[in-house]
């Protein structure tokens, strides 16, 4: 499980400064802080940025609206973004709207309202509005990555480490070879978001990742991955045994 990555852009010292230590002390990583539009470009490519926070002004001009802008137009460049600013101006805000930021800051914030910032932008921008909400450990699930809320804090898995679904009502086990987490989401949601190639369902209650499959032991109707893992199979779905050489 990592860190989600972010990137600051900020060219006050003492901004950026408390920024990182509120990203920091809630297990966030910053990938890097940028302080002319030229460099948070230099930064953004350079780097895995997961998410970035921009402040509207950069030497007195609203380079950071000229960024998220950029971002919006460079195909695959597109990450969520959340503005902060000292402008009340109503025309900055209203340019800065257009480039669909998922959220807009007055300074100075609290630590609570920028944490419930970043939370939000992630759901917004996968398109699944209000998951981290009650004391369940909940996700938000795209193709690639898997954002889990650990305290006050977000965490990245990536579905590719994942090894198995376990279904049980509407949670779900997701287990690596390394940790397990209990999320709040449906088999038909998760079905829908996690790569159907890759993912096989191997009984109504299981998927599994094919890369992490090591032997299918059909008279035990059991799956063999990665971990010493073992997962049942059923008659229903043992179709997809023909795509693997199987050992007997």
């Amino acid at each position: 499980m990592d860190n989600i990555n972010i990137l600051i852009i900020e060219d006050t010292f003492s901004e950026s400064d408390r920024l990182i230590k509120v990203l920091i002390e809630n297990n966030y990583t910053v990938v890097g802080v940028a302080t002319t539009y030229n460099e948070a470009l230099l930064l953004f490519y350079n780097n895995v940025v997961d998410l970035v926070v921009i402040d509207v002004y950069l030497d007195g001009k609203p380079d950071g609206i000229s960024f998220a802008e950029t971002l919006n137009t460079v195909p695959d460049a597109l990450r969520p973004f959340v503005f902060l600013t000292n402008s009340r101006e109503r025309e900055i805000f209203d340019r800065a709207k257009l480039t669909r930021p998922f959220s807009f800051l007055l300074k100075p914030y609290n630590e609570l309202e920028l944490l419930y910032a970043l939370e939000m932008a992630i759901e917004k921008f996968y398109g699944q509005n209000n998951v981290f909400t009650g004391k369940n450990q909940n996700a938000v699930m795209s193709d690639k990555y898997l954002f889990i809320k650990k305290n006050k804090a977000l965490k990245k898995v990536r579905t590719e480490d994942i090894s198995y679904v376990e279904v049980e009502d509407r949670y779900c086990n997701i287990i690596t070879e390394t940790e397990k987490f209990v999320i709040l989401i449906s088999l038909t949601k998760i079905l829908e978001l996690l790569d159907p190639v890759k993912f096989i369902r191997t009984h109504r209650n299981y998927i599994v990742n094919s890369n992490k499959i090591i032997e299918i032991v059909l008279s035990d109707n059991l799956v063999v991955l990665k971990g010493n893992f073992k997962v049942t199979l059923s008659e229903k779905y043992k179709d997809f045994v023909s795509k693997f050489r199987v050992l007997k």
